[in-house]
């Protein structure tokens, strides 16, 4: 009776359904119309925004060309931000409106407002108010009758200054003047600058400069970077007050100078450093009374900085321009003042200061310095120096030589000179470790005086009781102060010395004898040769660490440039290099054990071991390889041969195609040859190593011949280098690495082969361009001796070398083209001046010798070093390379010659032919003869390194009764008759023959020693002998 009907049921639940969809659907449409209100004033804000915006600009831009505005950079600056906010498509005039006014900007000197105030007349203001409240001489109330109240007045205003003082007054200054100085351009004018001086100076007057006060002074005044820069140009109170004094004194207390530098950290201290350095320089007179002081304090600062210097990058480090990588805090805005910065620093090591510190080393006089002999006239050829005039001058008249070639000793080292000149050296050593960015120039600065070098050797020599050397090897096993002082001066000198003779060019060093004379190098490079043997031998290299490793370094690379320098063209007597006391059997039996001495001086100073020596363990070297590569014939195993089949016809190309594949202990080890004739028959003989040096010998004769354009001559003494234009063959870098190899071959086997190179190619191949004394221009007469003298004349030119007409760029002419190299990107544009004279030589050495034939060097280098161990070469200097490529330049050595000589076909020691052969060589025939005939015979002009017992094949004499062609070999009748002399029919018009593949003579039977003598003149100038047996 109570029950709901079902039908009403549904009716009132659709009913709420569609209640809840208008309400809902409501709801929405009430939030579309909120959104669509908030858009619409959202678009109808940023129109309004736009039209103001856009109204602003155009009356900012008809106010500037009316011009009742200024335009300068913040105005400027302020409108484009407000353009470029609203920017679009209908605002382009606009645009171009703001970019006119933007570059009419860049032509206006607009001032820079400092930072810190936007008004630069409230700095103007408030600084004026400081100074006349901080002292009373321009109020007018204590003139005259007020004078009685001046005591007061000033007790008040030094009240108002301790108030300052308290509340950070230093602080806002050195923020003020940062802001103002540290930067390219400084913002601050003369007035201001010289009050906010003026200011910062008063309290510490007024406290007597006391040291909390001078504390403050320095931490925030004189940190501030090249402030004495700007300063002693605008006012004269920088050089008052004895105020560089006063600084000294206060930073010669170690605990206050460290506090200092660690309240200042890098950067800072850094700044502190310069303005010193600065009022040093402008304080002549206080510097010299007070030098060690001033040296102490900036060496305790240098010092302090050094901690931090680091030699590499990493996650702790930060790079400053100056220091490198430093391991403290870098105050990165600083970097614009550090030019000014860099400025200052310059001064410690200009002209003034240099000779105001070194004052004791430089009033010396060098005795006989007027009597030395005039230099020597430029010799004709620029490698031909006179060496025995040299010698003879420096040896035949003590008067007339420094007195100074020898150690003389006299000087106690613990004497207030010697103390003063070694604790300045410290400083520089210390500056040099420290400043690692500015090094060159430091080191060029100290070079810059041409007697300080000399006069400093003078005075290293008098050190001690018996001088020089003996001092400083005992200091070497001392650790005390006084002795890292001395070593000190030592690492001073060798880094100096060592720069300036890289710098200087043949001409200053030989024939104007710049700083150095000729005799004292001499006497100085023996010393240094000394020094580093006895480092290492003595084993105090092995154990060396930290500051006496920096020494071995230094003194071994001063000491490498010298013998460079020898090598390149001679200014020693002979054996100079050599330890007398050093036996080579004792180095060699250390070397086997692994000694590290003996390691060490193989690896430092080879060149005082004989050269015959290092050749002999160059080939044990090399021994040692093959027997571990298994090349070398034993009992139980043969090695691997290689057979190759050449053309005689096309030597060259099938040596190239069948070699130039092989792996590389394939090439090291046996390679057997055959040839094969123009009739394509292959040639008679088996090769035993004799007919392979024949196709070695043809092809570096064939790649080497100037005519195939892979490689050209020097001018005037025709070396060999890399042709810059080998690009003519398609493969021409596959063709030098396998020159390379086919070279490489010939050293790895003893082969001598006449290829005489260019000494600049060949110091490549050593690496030692890499170096960092290496110097393009010292090598480049090695290539053209004229172009070098050119170049050299640019150097020297007293006039404006703008006059020339030179740019930074090479014309050549390429096969009849003029093409112009530019030696740096733009060069072609850049004019040569007096200022970048010195980069053009270097940059113009460096292109000829290294940038035209980079890729051809590279690539003969890889094939040469596939062969040849780079390390193993270490050992020679380029020249005795060149001796190890092309046998002795020593004349020869007939009695050596003789006694390893093998006889054939029935040839004797004592045969009248052989004794004939051997007067004539040795009595009729000149040296130039003498070289011809053992080119005749062995296809190279100079003998073995190590002498004729090194000949492979040995050297050989044969007696032949026929012509080649007729040639069966020896027979038992053939043999007798030999050896008795009988003859099937005069030989008298045959002439002498060889086989240069086995060193093979093939000698007739002549009757008499005037036709074996005519024969063999004309064979060996004729060199008709070049056959194959």
């Amino acid at each position: 009776m109570f029950s709901v009907p079902q039908s009403s049921k549904s009716e009132f639940l659709d009913k709420a359904r569609q209640a809840r969809e208008e309400r809902k659907g409501h709801k929405e449409k009430e939030k579309a119309a909120t959104q669509i209100q908030a858009l619409v004033r959202r678009f109808l804000c940023r129109c309004r925004l736009q039209k103001q915006t856009r109204k602003e600009v155009d009356d900012y831009f008809q106010l500037s060309e009316a011009g009742t505005t200024k335009r300068n950079a913040l105005s400027i600056f302020k409108i484009a931000r407000k353009l470029l906010f609203i920017y679009r498509l209908e605002d382009k005039m606009r645009f171009e409106k703001l970019c006119r006014a933007i570059l009419a900007s860049m032509e206006v000197e607009n001032e820079p407002k400092p930072d810190i105030l936007q008004d630069n007349k409230l700095v103007t203001l408030y600084l004026t108010m400081l100074v006349t409240f901080t002292d009373t001489s321009t109020w007018r109330i204590v003139r005259g009758k007020g004078e009685a109240l001046r005591p007061a007045l000033t007790r008040i205003c030094e009240n108002i200054m301790g108030h300052l003082n308290q509340k950070g007054f230093y602080s806002t200054l050195q923020i003020l003047l940062t802001n103002g100085l540290a930067r390219s351009k400084p913002s601050l004018s003369k007035g201001t600058l010289t009050a906010i001086f003026s200011l910062s100076l008063r309290p510490v007057i007024a406290a007597h400069f006391s040291e909390n006060l001078l504390r403050s002074f320095l931490l925030h005044i004189m940190s501030v970077p090249a402030v004495v820069s700007h300063l002693s140009v605008l006012t004269p109170e920088v050089k008052t007050h004895d105020l560089l004094r006063k600084f000294i004194l206060f930073l010669s207390r170690e605990e206050q100078c460290l506090d200092i530098c660690v309240c200042l950290e890098g950067s800072h201290s850094l700044c502190l450093l310069g303005n010193l350095i600065q009022l040093g320089y402008l304080n002549e007179k206080v510097l010299e009374e007070e030098a060690n002081h001033f040296v102490k304090d900036l060496t305790d600062m240098l010092s302090y900085c050094q901690r931090y210097v680091s030699q590499k990058k990493s996650n702790l480090t930060h790079w400053h321009p100056v220091l490198g990588w430093f391991s403290q805090t870098v105050d990165y805005g600083l970097n614009e003042s550090m030019p000014l910065v860099t400025k200052q620093l310059q001064h410690l090591w200009g002209v003034s200061v240099i000779r105001t510190l070194f004052s004791d080393v430089l009033s010396k006089k060098l005795e006989s310095q007027e009597s030395t002999p005039p230099p020597p006239q430029p010799s004709t050829s620029q490698n031909n120096l006179p060496v025995k005039n040299l010698f003879k001058r420096a040896f035949q008249k003590s008067a007339s030589v420094r007195n100074i070639l020898k150690p003389v000793g006299g000087k106690r080292v613990d004497s207030a000179e010697v103390q003063k000149v070694c604790s300045i050296c410290v400083l520089y050593q210390t500056t040099l470790s420290t400043l690692t960015q500015i090094r060159l120039q430091i080191l060029t600065g100290l070079t810059h005086l041409d007697d300080l070098l000399p006069k400093l050797w003078a005075f290293i020599c008098e050190l001690g009781p018996q001088g020089g050397l003996k001092l400083f090897m005992e200091c070497l096993n001392n650790d005390t102060e006084e002795s890292k002082q001395l070593l000190a001066m030592l690492m001073l000198f060798c880094d100096c010395s060592r720069h300036l003779i890289t710098i200087l060019d043949d001409i200053e060093v030989y024939e104007e004898q710049t700083s150095f004379k000729i005799e004292e190098l001499i006497t100085i490079s023996s010393f240094l040769n000394t020094f580093v043997y006895k480092m290492i031998w003595d084993g105090i290299l092995e154990n060396a660490k930290g500051e006496k490793l920096e020494l071995f370094h230094s003194v071994h690379g001063w000491l490498m440039v010298l013998y460079e320098r020898d090598c390149r063209r001679r200014f020693t007597p002979d054996d100079h290099w050599l330890r007398k006391d050093l036996k080579p059997s004792l180095l060699f039996q250390e070397l086997e054990k692994g000694k590290k001495r003996a390691q060490l001086l193989l690896q430092y100073i080879p060149h005082v071991i004989p050269h015959k020596n290092r050749v002999l363990l160059f080939r044990n070297i090399v021994t040692k390889e093959k027997e571990s590569l298994g090349l070398v014939e034993t009992s139980s195993a043969s090695p691997h041969v290689t057979h190759i089949t050449i053309r005689r016809s096309r030597m060259l190309e099938d040596g190239y195609d069948q070699l130039r594949r092989l792996p590389v202990n394939s090439i090291k080890g046996v390679i057997r040859v055959k040839f094969v004739n123009d009739l394509g028959v292959d040639e008679a003989g088996i090769d035993q190593d004799g007919v392979f040096k024949e196709f070695l010998e043809e092809i570096i004769k064939k790649v080497f011949n100037p005519a195939l354009n892979l490689f050209k001559t020097t001018s005037g003494n025709e070396r060999l280098y890399p042709s810059p234009t080998s690009y003519i063959h398609e493969n021409h870098l596959q063709l030098f690495e396998f020159v390379g190899k086919m070279l490489g071959k010939a050293v790895y086997e003893g082969i001598v082969v006449d290829v005489p190179f260019a000494s600049f190619f060949l110091s490549q191949v050593l690496g030692h361009h890499h170096s960092t004394f290496y110097s393009s221009i010292d090598e480049l007469p090695s290539l053209d001796s004229e172009f070098y003298k050119n170049l050299t004349s640019i150097k020297r030119y007293d006039g404006d070398v703008g006059d020339l007409g030179l740019t930074l760029s090479y014309d050549e002419d390429v096969m009849g083209q003029l093409v112009c190299h530019e030696l740096i990107p733009g060069g072609k544009t850049m004019p040569v001046t007096n200022e970048n004279k010195i980069s053009y030589i270097h940059l113009m050495a460096h292109f000829r010798m290294h940038t035209q034939i980079k890729e051809q060097t590279a690539a003969f280098i890889r094939g040469f070093r596939n062969i040849i161990n780079p390390e193993w070469l270490h050992m020679f200097s380029t020249p005795e390379v060149q001796r190890l490529i092309s046998g002795d330049n020593a004349e020869i050595d007939l009695d050596d010659l003789k006694k390893h000589t093998v006889y054939y076909g029935g040839f004797h020691s004592s045969h009248r032919v052989i004794i004939w052969l051997w007067d004539i060589l040795s009595s009729d025939f000149n040296a130039e003869e003498r070289a011809m005939f053992l080119k005749f015979v062995t296809s190279c002009s100079r003998p073995p390194l190590l002498g004729f017992a090194y000949l492979k094949p040995p050297f050989s004499i044969r007696c032949v009764e026929v012509s080649d062609d007729q040639d069966t070999g020896d027979t038992l009748g053939s043999v007798l008759r030999g050896f008795f002399t009988i003859r099937k029919k005069e030989p008298g018009g045959r002439l002498p023959t060889s086989s240069t593949c086995f060193n093979l003579l093939k000698l007739p039977n002549y009757s008499k020693k005037s036709i074996l003598r005519d024969k063999l003149r004309y064979a060996i100038s004729m060199n008709t002998g070049f056959e194959l047996s």
